[in-house]
């Protein structure tokens, strides 16, 4: 009995039987609108009193519903009900507002399909139940059989006793319209509703940029976090050898350690914060460390760990650091921290380091030079590997020199390891004065 009863009275069809009741109270004020227009046409009488004005009403109101369907909102709010109560899956209908006319367009007939067939499905259910019951009950009232439904509808004595079947049909028909006009709005919502191919590029545009900024996030955690984790290991060994003999060292070791777990964990925290909350596109507002306002510190805390680094700074006619573009000093930072990274795991020896900016043909480019020996070739213990570079990290600062239109070089050079990083900053006539 269930599956023939289901789709007419079971909990989908009377949920779609609400959004069709929804629909019908939406209406309600363009037909109060447009009674009172016909009314006034047909000179001041009263609508309600007559059926053919009333529908005439009807009709007039439609219109003005597909006028204010074109507005982008509708369609978003449209969505949310269809999803809430049709059966529809959400990933079929769009999310946002319309902004094409081909969607507005679309939103437009699907507002009047819901309200038209909602109204037309509100006066049903308002009319036909109470008619029902008194054609079910005209059988046990004899003050119902003599009233004028009952002489007017029946001339014989014994056809009052047929009412009751046509009270049952008259709900019956009423739930199968009821359920037909759901099943029907159901089966547009996907087409008058859903993404048009311009909110599908849209919404792919959208992943491809989330899923560029998370990227760049790790990127930044791998940066920061494999680099301290590199120093500080480094200078905890340095401490270590010398604990007895050279106390100065070992201080100074201590405070480089404790100045790049802050600063690491700091760090950490935003970046954490920023995928906790939902919200990477923040990431541009996320402060990030500079040559300008980071270099010499980053430096430092190299030197701490007994590394010998020669460093040689040639900002170019600017004669300083802070006049670079900040894009352009922020993955600068990161790059040379990158290959410091990678020299302290994988190289042996002295670093030396040149960052300058120099114009070549007219444009003006910021070059950074890292070299330092490399590993000593694998022995037995070490499982046949060499322990070169060449993993996330250097593939990372490529992709941070790539967004510029640079380039990373990264590799043996003579007999040194060299990172070599040439990153634009326009032309000489378009960025004077450090090319801001």
């Amino acid at each position: 009995m269930r599956r023939w009863t289901g789709p007419l009275v079971g909990a989908r069809a009377r949920l779609r039987w609400v959004h069709l009741i929804l629909g019908g109270a939406l209406l309600m004020p363009y037909l109060l609108l447009a009674q009172v227009v016909v009314g006034a046409a047909a000179g001041g009488v009263n609508v309600l009193a007559s059926l053919p004005l009333t529908l005439l009403s009807y009709a007039a109101s439609l219109p003005l519903i597909a006028l204010t369907g074109l507005f982008g909102l509708v369609r978003p709010l449209s969505a949310t009900a269809a999803r809430a109560m049709t059966g529809v899956p959400g990933d079929r209908l769009a999310d946002g507002p319309a902004r094409s006319w081909a969607a507005r367009r679309r939103a437009s007939a699907w507002w009047t399909l819901h309200l038209g067939i909602g109204a037309l499905v509100s006066g049903m259910s308002l009319a036909v139940p109470p008619m029902a019951v008194v054609l079910i009950v005209m059988p046990l009232s004899g003050t119902l059989r003599a009233s004028v439904w009952g002489t007017y509808l029946f001339s014989a004595e014994a056809e009052p006793y047929l009412s009751p079947l046509l009270g049952a049909g008259l709900l019956a028909a009423l739930a199968a319209v009821s359920a037909g006009a759901g099943a029907l709005l159901a089966r547009l919502a996907p087409v008058l509703l859903g993404p048009t191919a311009a909110d599908r590029l849209a919404a792919a545009e959208e992943r491809a940029a989330d899923l560029a900024v998370r990227n760049r996030l790790a990127r930044e955690l791998h940066d920061a976090v494999g680099h301290a984790l590199s120093a500080v290991t480094l200078q905890a060994g340095a401490a270590r050898r010398v604990l007895d003999s050279d106390p100065a060292f070992v201080r100074e070791a201590l405070a480089a350690i404790e100045e790049t777990t802050r600063r690491t964990v700091g760090e950490l925290d935003t970046v954490l914060g920023l995928l906790r909350d939902g919200d990477p596109a923040r990431a541009d507002a996320m402060p990030a460390p500079t040559l300008a306002g980071d270099l010499d510190g980053l430096l430092a805390r190299t030197r701490a760990g007994g590394t010998v680094l020669t460093a040689e700074q040639d900002p170019g006619p600017a004669g300083d650091w802070a006049q670079l573009p900040a894009i352009a000093s922020r993955e600068a930072y990161r790059i040379v921290q990158e290959g410091l990274s990678n020299a302290l795991r994988h190289g042996t020896g002295p670093i030396t380091l040149l960052i300058r900016v120099h114009t070549t043909d007219g444009s003006r480019e910021l070059e950074i030079t890292m070299t330092n020996p490399p590993a000593p070739p694998p022995h037995a213990h070490d499982g046949g590997r060499p322990r070169t570079g060449g993993g996330r990290g250097l593939r990372g600062a490529s992709e941070r020199a790539a967004l510029l239109g640079g380039r990373v070089e990264a590799g043996p050079h003579g007999e040194t390891w060299r990172l070599r990083a040439v990153l634009p900053l326009g032309t000489t006539a378009t960025a004077p004065g450090g090319g801001r």
